[in-house]
């Protein structure tokens, strides 16, 4: 498998977290979650290794880029690369604390002292000068971003924003399982990573039909309407085109992603694609008039196959191992409102949909569904479906399809889109424009759980503090259809039919 290979500006604090992250590589495989083995050469039990678990497992601090509001254009790609040092910040400060247990052991304040401590001041470094730039643009920023700075350490079971997103009853089974008691959370499954973990998974017959309770995430298209469809077929990335960056969130920053992406459609997509790069570029749909990009999380089979990216930052050196899993099928197809007709979206519009920080920022951004082919009716966000033999593993996402009908992004490249509401209409001030809803379907062996154990497990790729959480999936798209295929999808829906 390759990669994207275009030649990259690698910040500072990428380059120094590169550095340290090498030191922890062996054999290919990255040993994040070395504390685990640590604590059991240190005493030799099971009991240490739930201790020193539970301490703190992972780093949670408050994501600032959610908090920005008012970025004028000009500043924008400055802050978006000051967000991104931020990442790579706190990428550097969970492989410390991955790293140093037998100090932490020793000292109950080394954790602050040497990790929390001075991540806040770098951190509080960097919000200045967001500050800064964003007022040097004309701007006005926030003065209390500032309270933004602190981080905290928490254990692996501990998830932001409570809310049980699964209906009631689907923790019940886990818990008959013997899954639930709380100290699986801090197994490694023997292969050195942190996370998944057997409480990420659940049997899909436990999970409760038609209870998956999500503001987010709605079909937009139902009886009334523009009830018509567009499918475009761009393959399941068969060009092998995967690198870890972010073009939207973290433009012109390489490994901005800290996991590696699957691509299908626009064929020239990293961190320093220009639109105009993107409207020039091949693309992997059968119709050639679609350029738009398509973008999400690989899942990997933590199965011990080095990868490509074994030794790379984004693959091994962050935590993300195992093989990459591509779909059998990938459908991505645009539907109607339940309201009325939708108008175009313009173009290079770019939409993310759920939240790569979920586990640490909650829920209230995540979005994708998990479930099983013949158990669509079972949805879950929290917890990866454990699939009977000859059932698919599916991701599930709807993107939010309603346009302030000005900006094709905004500072926090959320606030210039909103979901449709409980009836399908849009939020006032919004306009409908096609739902893309990308349905992808995986042939997964299923993982066996016992005694609080997950063997041979799949995970979506993460940042490595969010310890390979399935609610920290996300999608991202970026329209990059010509004005006569995007009309076509709009009359096509609008009139009713089913296109492709």
């Amino acid at each position: 498998m390759g990669r994207n290979t275009r030649k990259r500006r690698t910040p500072l604090a990428t380059k120094i977290v590169a550095g340290a992250a090498a030191l922890a590589v062996g054999g290919g495989g990255l040993v994040w979650a070395n504390f685990y083995a640590s604590a059991h050469e240190d005493h030799g039990g099971h009991n240490r290794t739930r201790s020193a678990g539970a301490q703190v497992a992972t780093i949670d601090c408050p994501d600032v880029g959610q908090k920005i509001r008012d970025v004028p254009d000009r500043a924008r790609g400055e802050v978006d690369g000051e967000l991104a040092t931020m990442d790579s910040q706190i990428t550097d400060a969970y492989q410390r604390l991955a790293t140093t247990r037998r100090a932490q052991a020793g000292d109950s304040q080394f954790v602050q002292n040497s990790i929390l401590g001075p991540l806040k001041d770098r951190r509080k470094a960097i919000i200045d000068r967001i500050q800064l730039e964003i007022n040097r643009a004309g701007g006005r920023a926030d003065d209390n971003l500032d309270e933004l700075a602190g981080c905290q350490g928490r254990p692996a079971d501990q998830q932001q924003g409570g809310g049980d997103q699964n209906g009631g009853g689907q923790d019940d089974g886990q818990n008959d399982d013997g899954q639930n008691g709380g100290d699986q959370n801090q197994d490694d499954n023997g292969n050195g990573v942190a996370g998944p973990v057997a409480d990420d998974f659940i049997d899909i017959n436990d999970v409760q039909p038609n209870s998956r309770n999500s503001r987010n995430g709605l079909a937009a298209n139902g009886d009334g309407g523009s009830t018509g469809t567009f499918t475009t077929d761009c393959g399941v990335n068969e060009n092998n085109l995967f690198n870890s960056d972010n073009l939207i969130a973290a433009p012109g920053v390489d490994n901005g992603a800290h996991h590696t992406h699957d691509y299908v459609g626009n064929q020239d997509n990293d961190a320093f694609s220009s639109d105009e790069d993107l409207a020039n570029a091949d693309t992997s749909c059968q119709n050639q008039g679609d350029k738009s990009t398509y973008y999400w999380p690989v899942l990997r089979l933590q199965d011990g196959t080095q990868e490509f990216d074994a030794n790379d930052q984004g693959g091994g050196a962050e935590g993300n191992i195992g093989k990459i899993l591509k779909p059998a099928q990938a459908e991505l197809k645009f539907v109607g409102s339940q309201q009325g007709d939708v108008v175009a979206m313009p173009k290079f519009l770019r939409i993310i949909t759920g939240d790569a920080k979920s586990f640490t920022n909650g829920d209230a951004n995540a979005n994708t569904s998990w479930s099983c082919s013949g158990f669509e009716d079972r949805q879950v966000t929290d917890k990866y479906p454990l699939c009977p033999e000859g059932s698919q593993v599916l991701r599930t996402t709807n993107f939010q399809s309603c346009w302030d009908g000005q900006n094709i992004d905004s500072a926090n490249h959320r606030d210039h889109m909103a979901f449709v509401q409980e009836d399908g209409s849009c939020p006032e001030g919004f306009q409908a424009v096609p739902q893309l809803q990308v349905r992808l379907a995986y042939d997964i062996p299923t993982p066996t759980v016992e005694n609080g154990q997950v063997q041979n497990p799949y995970a979506v790729d993460s940042f490595p503090e969010q310890l390979h959480k399935p609610i920290t999936d996300h999608n991202d798209f970026i329209n990059v259809m010509d004005e006569d295929l995007m009309n076509e999808v709009v009359d096509c829906i609008n009139r009713g039919e089913d296109c492709q």
